[in-house]
């Protein structure tokens, strides 16, 4: 090992699946006592060319390192005087690092926008703003009187002297960049580069703050007192309750220290309501983070928190990584939500990351849900965290009364029973919306010959196609892959291909059937893909220009629909009795959720669950709104299997394009694990759908009672299957705490 104190070794983590890190020797121009941890470097690193490299970030200075100092290779640039990752970042993503078993290059490039990992300037981005000039005519012109477009965007710039932009001007007129050109030929306006900034407060509420009841003071008393130092709070309030105003209050007392807060969200969908509310609440920097912004607004809304001028920070899963220099409190709405927990590369939890972040800021925690994980709830009672229960609906609303439909051997129009049909008619005749759920998109989830029972399967998954009418094509929802809807059957060259089950889009066009003046909309992911179309939708059932809403679980997650009095479930059975241990868990949640979106304001609400199964005790628990009984008793049945909260789980996933290889794999991987008391193998079994993608998976999981006992093999065990002889095409991956086993 050669000593090169006299020279210095720059530690540096590049964006490689490999579990290490890579030293170099700094630029002979640049002393390494000039360079911190958390700054970007470009290095030459494999077969990349000498002038471009790959850009790395300093993790920190050694004097020593593995290889002599004649086969390390010098950086080619420095691109930061200042750390783009603060040291206590650092920390937190190393250890994320380590806990997670994933390479600490990728953890660190994925906490930071895409521009700043392609080697952009750690600098605000400028973005086009329109401004008024001194030129420009008053409204009452005669050159303008046939101009009312010119006069309303006039107006308005003249109202905002520094400019307003896109988004701010299309607000004003769909049409506005035709009438702005003509503008800027006239003189008038200009256009202008400009800093972008956090969202300005907006229309401050005038009205008083709504009275708290009991509870709510009393969640707020305990978070106020825990400010400033570590506490885990699970705000366990049935849906309606009012937890967004214990957040409010909260963040009131945070902002007013000259501290940030950071709001985590399941769903980018819930972001423009929620970012209303704020804006007419608060009167400080308000900036988002969620995958629906550019890569220029994402590094903006980064920078601004990174630099203090946000003071609140709203944000999906990846928002868990935002800097903070001065952190006061994280909010984690819907904490039981499976969409906290990333599913694919470096699979963290953003729930999880955000109580060890409150630990090492010394800040307190609230975890907000109607149906809380039964994670949260064991660490309740293991005195992690601390249990804050508002147990009735802010205000004057009520619990929305649960019934069941019982469907055995009833007669269903394309999956809508009787009764429901006439409840929706009682309820449009009462001049209130309605909400009809079901998880699962698409007009038909099966399409079969009528003459010899063929069904169309994907070519690539082991999946049928699903039928969207409106396309007019079979879509595969598990690799994406589509293909034009078939007129004859591949096999007997029938002519009559049927759909069987129904799906949102073969719903709706029953309920227009039925319903031929009420106003239908359909929300889900097929007709919310474009961008802003789900902002839109949201506004339009919030004027009540809807009647019949009709969607998959995106309406159940935290949306407040004040004039929605009836919600029919028209699936409830779909995860009754499903493989996966959580299933049951899952499905009282959606359910749950599902329900709570009922009689949210002054107007009763009702739930009618279509069912198989009325006696089911799982329904039965949830028609008495007993989640919390049924929490009890799933607890102890996992208890007794000894399965997670109780344990914790790895579950380590193969796929290969050759059937076999990935078993073949893990069969192997198997081996080399030591046998240790405490510690569970099981399997490998082949993946429930083994065929994905083209590609064959497997999987095997390890578990323990003892968590350290198990990271501790996982440190020793994972090297070895590295080196492991494997097929160039498989792919292997860990997956710590997964929330899926299947």
């Amino acid at each position: 090992m050669a000593d090169s104190s006299s020279c210095g070794i720059l530690r540096i983590a590049l964006p490689v699946p490999l579990r290490r890190v890579f030293d170099y020797l700094p630029p002979a121009e640049i002393s390494p006592n000039n360079l911190k941890p958390g700054i970007r470097i470009r290095v030459p690193f494999g077969k990349s060319k000498e002038n471009s490299g790959r850009i790395g970030i300093l993790l920190e200075m050694v004097v020593q390192s593995t290889l002599d100092k004649d086969q390390l290779k010098t950086c080619l640039e420095v691109l930061d005087t200042e750390p783009v990752i603060s040291q206590k970042q650092l920390d937190l993503l190393k250890w994320a690092s380590a806990y997670y078993h994933h390479s600490v290059g990728d953890v660190l490039f994925s906490s930071i926008p895409t521009l700043l990992r392609q080697g952009q300037p750690a600098k605000l981005p400028t973005t086009s703003a329109w401004r008024i000039l001194p030129s420009a005519p008053s409204g009452d012109d005669p050159c303008l009187r046939r101009a009312p477009r010119q006069v309303e965007i006039l107006e308005c710039l003249n109202q905002n002297p520094k400019g307003l932009s896109a988004e701010a001007l299309k607000k004003i007129s769909a049409g506005w960049r035709n009438t702005i050109s003509r503008m800027i030929e006239k003189g008038w306006v200009e256009e202008v580069e400009t800093e972008i900034t956090c969202l300005p407060a907006e229309n401050q509420s005038t009205t008083s703050q709504p009275v708290l009841n009991e509870h709510q003071i009393r969640a707020v008393s305990e978070v106020s007192a825990a400010l400033n130092q570590f506490q885990v709070f699970l705000l366990d309030g049935v849906t309606g309750s009012g937890k967004t105003e214990v957040y409010f209050r909260v963040i009131e007392k945070v902002v007013s220290n000259q501290q940030q807060a950071l709001v985590l969200i399941p769903e980018i969908g819930l972001t423009a309501q929620l970012i209303d509310r704020f804006r007419s609440r608060f009167s400080c920097p308000i900036t988002v983070l969620h995958s629906g912004l550019s890569d220029k607004e994402r590094l903006s809304a980064w920078l601004l928190a990174q630099e203090g001028k946000a003071a609140i920070i709203i944000g999906t899963r990846s928002a868990i990584w935002t800097p903070l220099p001065a952190p006061g409190v994280i909010i984690v709405d819907e904490e039981h939500d499976t969409s906290y927990k990333q599913q694919d590369g470096f699979r963290y939890s953003a729930r999880d990351i955000a109580i060890v972040r409150g630990q090492r800021d010394k800040i307190p925690v609230i975890l907000g849900s109607a149906t809380p994980s039964l994670e949260s709830l064991n660490n309740v009672r293991q005195n992690k965290c601390q249990h804050l229960i508002l147990p009735e609906r802010a205000g004057d609303a009520v619990q929305p009364a649960i019934r069941f439909l019982d469907i055995r051997n009833a007669e269903l129009t394309n999956g809508l029973s009787r009764p429901l049909i006439k409840k929706i008619k009682d309820c449009l005749k009462d001049n209130k919306q309605a909400l009809l759920f079901l998880n699962r998109r698409g007009f038909s989830p099966v399409m079969m010959c009528h003459h010899c029972g063929w069904i169309a399967n994907c070519r690539h998954c082991d999946a049928n196609l699903t039928f969207h009418q409106g396309a007019r094509q079979m879509r595969c929802h598990h690799c994406g892959s589509q293909q034009r809807m078939l007129t004859e059957c591949p096999d007997c060259q029938g002519s009559e291909l049927i759909p069987v089950g129904q799906g949102t889009e073969q719903i709706t066009q029953t309920l227009e059937e039925l319903f031929p003046d009420a106003r239908i909309l359909r929300i889900d992911r097929d007709s919310t893909s474009r961008k802003g179309e789900m902002d839109r939708m949201l506004a339009m059932i919030h004027n009540n220009e809807v009647d019949i809403l009709v969607g998959t679980q995106m309406l159940s997650k935290g949306h407040h629909f004040p004039d929605v009095t009836l919600v029919g479930v028209l699936d409830a059975d779909n995860r009754l009795y499903g493989a996966d241990f959580r299933s049951t868990e899952r499905l009282a949640q959606l359910i749950t959720q599902v329900a709570g979106r009922a009689g949210r304001a002054e107007h009763p609400g009702e739930v009618y669950i279509q069912t198989h199964h009325p006696d089911h005790p799982v329904l039965q628990s949830l028609a008495r709104y007993d989640f919390s009984g049924l929490a009890d008793q799933l607890m102890a049945e996992r208890s007794e299997a000894m399965l997670p909260p109780f344990a914790s789980m790895v579950i380590i996933r193969a796929e290969a394009i050759r059937a076999g290889d990935a078993m073949t794999f893990l069969h192997g991987a198997k081996t080399q694990i030591p046998t240790i008391d405490g510690i569970e193998v099981w399997g490998p079994v082949v993946a429930q759908m083994e065929r994905r993608a083209g590609r064959y998976r497997a999987q095997l999981i390890i578990q323990s009672t003892q968590r350290q006992l198990l990271h501790r093999m996982l440190d020793d065990w994972i090297p070895k299957v590295e080196n492991m002889k494997k097929p160039y095409n498989l792919r292997w991956s860990l997956d710590v705490d997964p929330q899926d086993t299947f």
